[in-house]
């Protein structure tokens, strides 16, 4: 079988990472890596010693590939994709799609004009934790699932400028940490509707957000079309006591579920179940979660998969997003 041909934009930790998960599956061939950093390209190429260095997405797209994964600034990643997607190649894009529900859209629109496959790295789906809460949510073990609470306090900040630059990443720590929030609870509820509205509050080194600044501390609140309330709240270098402070609890007429972080870890979680004052502990321990949504992009694509409809909750992920920064008619005041 012919592996599919695939083109890295973007090779500093992440996107090196996500290039390892994908090579692991046996089902891909790193044909060539694009990065300006040439100790990020000399790392890359470790991985796949047999990928060829091109300057850029041109020369990427002019190799004809199957696939292009994009680990970029944000302000890049809706450009690039709809040009890789309107050059026939599937496309794997870390978060956030675009910078804005529309950017977003178009990009999905472009996916399902080229009949490509589409996937937007949304890492925490993919936790053993999370693989066991999803069917007590969907299945109704817990009842009617009513309340949602998401948090994502993280000690540190990012250490590039473009982060903090509106322009160029379209927000701050609700961009960068709330959208994987977002992601997950609509996901294990299976996306329903937003039905607004939205109640935040954004600020900046403690004082609410003005001029062009972005957001180091977010808490909103909104309500889904089911009736499902969710609770957000997340921040860049909070004095959280610990490196991280992670969770989504799904709370229901018959139980509880709880994904949390241990120990203040970024990468270890705990999945448990609730019943009443009755803790049981579903999952546990080391789980290399990581790279697997990049993985599983690969599987799709060697399998031959192409656009699928489940692209459009990318749009409703960044609709949400756009209410909290008050981008859409849904915003309905502060806290």
């Amino acid at each position: 079988m012919t592996r599919p041909r695939v083109g890295f934009l973007g090779v500093g930790w992440i996107g090196r990472h996500r290039m390892a998960a994908m090579l692991d599956t046996g089902l891909i061939e790193a044909v060539a890596v694009a990065d300006p950093s040439a100790e990020m390209v000399a790392e890359a190429l470790t991985l796949a010693p047999g990928a060829v260095v091109v300057d850029g997405l041109d020369a990427l797209l002019a190799l004809g590939l199957d696939g292009i994964v994009i680990a970029t600034p944000s302000a890049l990643h809706a450009e690039q994709s709809i040009r890789a997607l309107d050059a026939g190649a599937a496309v794997f894009c870390q978060k956030p799609l675009g910078r804005d529900a529309a950017e977003a859209a178009r990009v999905v629109e472009a996916a399902r004009r080229a009949d490509r496959l589409l996937s937007v790295d949304f890492s925490y789906r993919y936790t053993a934790g999370m693989k066991a809460i999803a069917p007590l949510v969907r299945d109704g073990v817990l009842g009617r699932v009513f309340a949602v609470d998401l948090t994502f306090h993280n000690a540190y900040g990012p250490d590039k400028p473009w982060f903090y630059d509106r322009a160029q990443s379209g927000g701050g720590c609700v961009m960068d940490l709330g959208v994987h929030l977002v992601d997950l609870a609509l996901w294990a509820l299976g996306f329903p509707a937003f039905d607004g509205p939205v109640t935040a509050q954004l600020l900046a080194d403690g004082r609410p957000l003005t001029g062009d600044a972005v957001e180091d501390y977010a808490a909103a609140q909104f309500r889904l079309a089911d009736g499902t309330m969710v609770r957000l709240t997340c921040s860049w270098r909070l004095q959280a006591g610990q490196e991280a402070v992670i969770e989504a609890a799904f709370y229901g007429t018959a139980g509880g579920g709880r994904l949390r972080n241990v120990g203040g870890s970024f990468y270890d979680f705990a999945a448990e179940r609730l019943t009443g004052t009755r803790t049981e502990r579903l999952t546990a321990g080391p789980d290399e979660w990581g790279g697997r949504a990049g993985a599983d992009w690969a599987r799709r694509l060697a399998a031959g998969e192409r656009f699928s409809n489940e692209a459009d909750q990318l749009v409703r992920v960044a609709e949400v997003l756009d209410a909290i920064y008050a981008r859409s008619p849904a915003i309905a005041g502060d806290i």
